[in-house]
């Protein structure tokens, strides 16, 4: 909201303040000001001009030589503006002269004629483009005939004024007025409110006699006022209206348009004009729209309405998306004499909707959207009459034509005192709460110890008791309230269980070299499955902005690839980054289910050290061992399975499995997804992170340091290549009982002098017993045994 300060003088005195200061107490009584604006850019010597003569500049097709009259002398001025002409009153800045953005006028030639200043556009003053009327966008701005020579224009275009722009919260809809901010500014300062006076002649004539209306749909439009104007000269408005606007932030169209948006940034109340002979019926009928129906707005926009959006009809076709916008075929124009002016109350739900459907929001519908006063709408109505009348030269036919079935009594709210103290912990006396209730125009009595208040229809966020306290609180001073520590008793913060193991799994990654990622939850339908774990069906956005962010993922690999690609890309040829993040997936019923997820991607050279001149690639164990090493680290058990999955290498991928259950997947990207995204051998995991951190971690038990010593045996085998190197070990170790300690594959080879078909896998077993020293013999005769199990499972020993 943009609140001019010599405006809102008409209403409530400000006693002075600067505008600064002024500003800093609204901020600090709960309305933020966001920025104070000085209107006048800090231009000087910019002063009205009269156009004597005005011709075409000998050397240019597109200048003109003016003489202009600043007021006793004659300047001769070049000027390039198209309607520029002879008789008119313009604006100049004289030589000297300081233009908004520090640029300074001074004398120069152009085309070999001198120029003593320049004609300026509203533009050149500092004003949007989009808040110029559409008559001068293009040109300079031609001030009306009254405006005297030589005169300073600041003062006469009211541009010694200051704007405050507030920064409204969705509560305070009664600050969307320059009457509801005089009402703010009165209570913080003590001041009373003026209120505008409305005064014209009405016709004998009865505005009944030309208008009907009907309202079939009243419990989305139960007030509803129409008042006819007639012999009315639509032109346009003088300049202090339309510097009003402007200052508001709206762009002036002509005298009867301009005085329907004055009266809405003036009280708040949205209305709306219709040239009356466009109605062709004589009739308003306010309705649901048809299913299907059409009406063109007046942006030009053709728009397909639904049956629940609420339209005012000429008892026939529709001509005004209610509290949204206009219809085109009702638009007040140049021939229009007589027009109905419309102010009316919508219920809320309705115009956001409606406003909703259609992607269009108005200053109309985002008062409707909030709630206006039920007892402006018919001092608007007047308001708006009364200006249109006097400035358009209009007759107002008597009385209005009017439906109302709207609730206008103020809402009462008992509170205590003692329950205000209480919220806010601190003294506030009764005196001074009837005060602070005064200066809102709270009528407030006082019954058995009660404030018994009146909230008036303003006020429409004011409902319950802690309502009250806030208004109290802010008006007596958030700075007042004393700072204290709570009376209570206080546990000392900390992580949960989950949260402290998944800091554990973070650290960890780091310190083994990851770096962490964290990439959009959102991606495109084609992606969102890639790499899934479990797949159910796709969630997508209602309103996506784009097509690559319109499904919620169900995989944090996706993403992660893009990372990897991103970087080497940019010549990053090693890369290992990690994600923790949720995938989304849709259960039965209507809620999401999250699931935390861990994803890694790696590609590159995992050791390069060149001192030494050794290098190690990204491969397969590599990271298995980094899956290993987190499990230790959080004291849990997994285990690994040959594995297959769309996108990955059908020999280089296992599951992850915990307690027989598969909680992740691990392994090399297909050779045909790594060349797509033009990346070298990459490997990838992605595990439910969340049945990691939830599992309990597995009880330590202390091994004392060994008091005898261990036997090793190495053996290796010749085995078939589909034989898994894990079934050997399994085999092994249930041959090899209590003293075989551990057993670890040391050598693998598919080479020359290896049979078609076949592979030698190498294991070190080492034998132990706590209790004494093992003999040969013992040894011997265990190692037997497993060697005799090996045979069992189809393994010959390699010679």
């Amino acid at each position: 909201m943009l609140v001019s300060i010599k405006w809102l003088q008409e209403y409530v005195d400000t006693q002075g303040l600067a505008p600064a200061d002024l500003g800093e107490k609204i901020t600090r009584s709960g309305i933020e000001v966001d920025a104070v604006i000085d209107r006048s850019h800090g231009m000087t010597n910019v002063v009205v001009g009269y156009v004597k003569e005005c011709v075409k500049h000998p050397e240019a097709d597109k200048l003109s030589i003016c003489q202009v009259d600043v007021g006793g002398e004659t300047d001769q001025i070049i000027c390039g503006a198209p309607n520029i002409a002879a008789g008119q009153k313009v604006i100049v800045a004289r030589p000297g002269a300081t233009l908004p953005g520090d640029i300074k006028i001074k004398k120069a030639k152009l085309r070999g004629e001198e120029s003593n200043g320049m004609i300026c556009s509203l533009q050149e003053l500092g004003i949007e483009s989009k808040l110029v009327p559409k008559a001068y966008a293009e040109g300079i701005y031609v001030l009306p005939e009254e405006a005297e020579t030589g005169s300073d224009v600041i003062t006469n275009f009211d541009l010694d004024d200051t704007i405050l722009e507030l920064g409204l919260t969705p509560n305070r809809a009664d600050a969307m007025s320059m009457i509801g901010v005089a009402y703010e500014v009165g209570a913080i300062l003590s001041e009373d409110v003026k209120l505008p006076e409305i005064s014209y002649t009405e016709a004998a004539e009865p505005a009944s006699s030309l208008l009907t209306l009907n309202i079939d749909a009243p419990e989305a439009n139960p007030l509803y006022v129409a008042k006819v104007v007639r012999n009315v000269e639509v032109k346009e408005s003088p300049m202090w209206l339309q510097q009003r606007l402007m200052a508001a932030g709206v762009r002036p169209h002509n005298n009867i348009v301009d005085v329907t948006n004055y009266v809405l940034m003036e009280y708040g109340q949205p209305l709306h004009a219709f040239d009356y002979d466009s109605l062709k019926t004589g009739n308003i009928t306010v309705r649901h729209a048809k299913e299907g129906e059409m009406i063109t707005t007046l942006d030009n926009a053709e728009r397909k309405l639904s049956a629940h959006n609420l339209v005012i009809t000429n008892g026939e076709e529709p001509v005004a998306l209610a509290g949204v916008m206009g219809g085109a075929n009702s638009e007040v124009s140049a021939s229009t004499t007589t027009i109905v002016i419309e102010s009316a109350y919508f219920a809320s739900g309705s115009i956001r909707q409606t406003s909703k459907d259609h992607n269009l929001r108005s200053d109309a519908s985002s008062r409707y959207e909030k709630g206006v006063d039920p007892n402006r709408v018919i001092p608007a109505a007047e308001r708006a009459a009364s200006l249109i009348a006097e400035l358009s030269g209009g007759e107002v036919l008597s009385g209005s034509v009017m439906f109302d079935a709207l609730d206008k009594e103020e809402k009462i709210v008992t509170v205590s005192p003692d329950f205000i103290n209480a919220r806010l912990g601190m003294k506030i006396s009764f005196e001074e709460m009837m005060r602070i209730l005064k200066r809102l125009k709270f009528n407030t009595e006082a019954i058995n110890g009660q404030l018994v208040i009146s909230v008036p229809t303003r006020r429409q966020d004011i409902q319950i008791e802690e309502d009250v306290v806030e208004e109290i609180a802010r008006l007596h001073g958030y700075d007042e309230i004393p700072a204290t520590l709570p009376e209570m008793e206080t546990t000392p913060g900390g992580l949960t269980p989950y949260q402290h193991k998944r800091r554990i799994v973070r650290n960890y990654l780091e310190g083994a070299g990851l770096l962490q990622a964290i990439t959009y939850s959102l991606t495109s339908s084609k992606s969102a499955q890639q790499f899934a774990l479990a797949k159910t069906e796709m969630t997508r956005l209602l309103m996506p902005m784009s097509e690559e962010r319109s499904t919620l993922r169900q995989s944090l690999l996706p993403h992660l690839l893009e990372s990897v690609s991103f970087n080497t890309a940019r010549r990053s040829d090693s890369v290992a980054l990690y994600e923790t993040g949720a995938v989304f997936l849709k259960t039965d019923g209507e809620l999401l289910d999250e699931e935390e997820h861990l994803a890694v991607a790696m590609t590159g050279l995992w050791l390069d050290n060149a001192w030494q001149g050794e290098k190690k690639s990204v491969d397969f164990f590599v990271l298995k061992g980094i899956v290993e090493g987190l499990a230790a680290k959080l004291g849990v058990a997994l285990e690994f399975e040959r594995g297959q999955m769309d996108g990955l290498h059908p020999g280089r991928t296992a599951y992850i499995i915990k307690d027989g259950n598969r909680i992740g997947v691990i392994g090399q990207l297909h050779p045909s997804k790594q060349a797509a995204r033009d990346l070298k051998d990459t490997i990838v995991l992605e595990m439910n992170l969340a049945v990691l951190l939830n599992a309990e971690p597995e009880a330590l038990l202390y091994t004392p340091v060994p008091r005898y010593p261990s036997m090793s045996r190495d053996v290796a085998l010749v085995l078939s290549k589909i034989v898994e190197a894990g079934s050997i070990e399994n085999t092994i170790r249930n041959a090899g009982g209590k003293l075989l300690k551990q057993v670890r594959v040391f050598d693998l080879y598919e080479g020359d002098n290896m049979e078609e078909g076949k592979k030698s896998v190498a294991f070190s077993l080492t034998y132990f017993d706590p209790e004494k020293t093992l003999t040969d013999e013992e040894v011997t005769r265990v190692h037997e045994k497993v060697l005799s199990a090996l045979k069992d499972a189809g393994a010959e020993l390699r010679s």
